[in-house]
């Protein structure tokens, strides 16, 4: 997105680590890198340091990403004439009721908070008393041609499974939020005749709680865990679908975009973070969170309906490519830097 507006001909600075993967496509491009990171919160030294920048180099806005860099950078602005802009991409842990939540995102030197996607906007509304208007949902987007390096593990010759196997596959840590025991649930639902096979992708999948669930449903072949793996992207490519069973919390999840991207149909919970995601029936189906038996028919539908299956992977593709991608990103956040710099300049 930097890149992009750097393109434009905006003159970007970014304070951030020297060894940080983007520092040398970002000065490449133009943008001015600082070393430096926000550590502490209510740092004054670290305080001083981004006020000094901003009057130096005559900032005209700021736009903060983290708990650290939020507390300190708005602490900085104090009687500057800085906007000052955050980005939200979780739903939840911001509370009204708070009173650290005043210190961050319900500060009133809060100009815009940026929201990575609407249910994280509407979150984000309903603690906010006073300036409703300072949200704005704009999606982290993302371009098609990122993944077109990306092979398909044939992961059925990996773990010696039938040619004819329908591989339903998960990625993510093992975390409450993520509803993994919903998901192994649902699978124990699928009769044992068919070539349905469930891998999961992430580390800390093997609890005695899921291990007790999977050993219920008497198909522990059929449940691969593979833990960590570098080549998790491959293995989704490899796949026929992608199944997301969060419970809450989540925000637009980088898996689904990866998976819908590499053209591999998705079943999603009806997570309000999710909500542009998937259109349900059009590029994959949406089932209630917490609910195994849906998620169960889900994915039976698509195994019994492989021409479906493959048209929601397609229709991803073309979600991701019309609805979610860079460019506009890039456009709303340069229009919004715009309204933000003309209502300076008009007061």
């Amino acid at each position: 997105m930097f890149i992009g507006l750097a393109a434009l001909g905006y003159p970007i600075h970014i304070m951030t680590y020297e060894d940080a993967e983007y520092t040398g496509q970002f000065r490449e491009a133009g943008i001015q890198v600082i070393n430096f990171h926000p550590e502490k919160k209510l740092n004054g030294g670290e305080i001083r340091f981004i006020r000094n920048y901003l009057t130096g180099h005559r900032i005209d806005i700021l736009h903060l990403f983290n708990n650290a860099a939020i507390i300190n950078g708005i602490q900085a602005v104090k009687n500057l004439p800085v906007k000052v802009v955050l980005y939200r991409g979780y739903e939840g842990h911001i509370h009204w009721y708070d009173p650290l939540a005043y210190l961050t995102f319900l500060h009133p030197r809060v100009d815009k908070i940026i929201c990575n996607s609407q249910g994280v906007e509407e979150y984000m509304r309903r603690q906010l008393f006073f300036g409703k208007e300072k949200t704005i949902t704009i999606n982290k987007g993302h371009r098609l041609e990122w993944y077109d390096h990306i092979q398909a593990t044939d992961i059925r010759a990996e773990l010696k499974l039938p040619a004819d196997s329908f591989l339903v596959v998960n990625v993510a840590n093992n975390r409450k939020f993520k509803g993994i025991p919903y998901l192994l649930k649902a699978f124990n639902e699928i009769p044992n005749d068919l070539p349905v096979y469930l891998i999961l992708v992430g580390s800390g999948m093997n609890t005695p709680s899921n291990l007790a669930i999977i050993s219920k449903g008497g198909k522990s072949d059929k449940i691969k865990l593979l833990g960590f793996r570098n080549d998790a992207m491959n293995i989704v490519a490899g796949c026929d679908l992608f199944v997301l069973s969060s419970l809450y919390g989540e925000s637009i999840t980088k898996s689904v975009i990866e998976a819908m991207a590499l053209g591999v149909a998705p079943v999603i919970t009806a997570i309000p973070g999710n909500r542009e995601l998937v259109i349900d029936s059009e590029n994959g189906l949406v089932v209630p969170p917490g609910k195994p038996m849906a998620m169960c028919e889900a994915i039976l539908k698509l195994y019994r309906n492989k021409p479906l299956c493959k048209k929601y992977g397609e229709n991803s593709r073309n979600h991701i490519r019309n609805h979610l991608n860079l460019d506009q990103t890039i456009l709303k956040t340069q229009n919004l830097y715009e309204s933000l710099v003309s209502e300076k300049q008009v007061r």
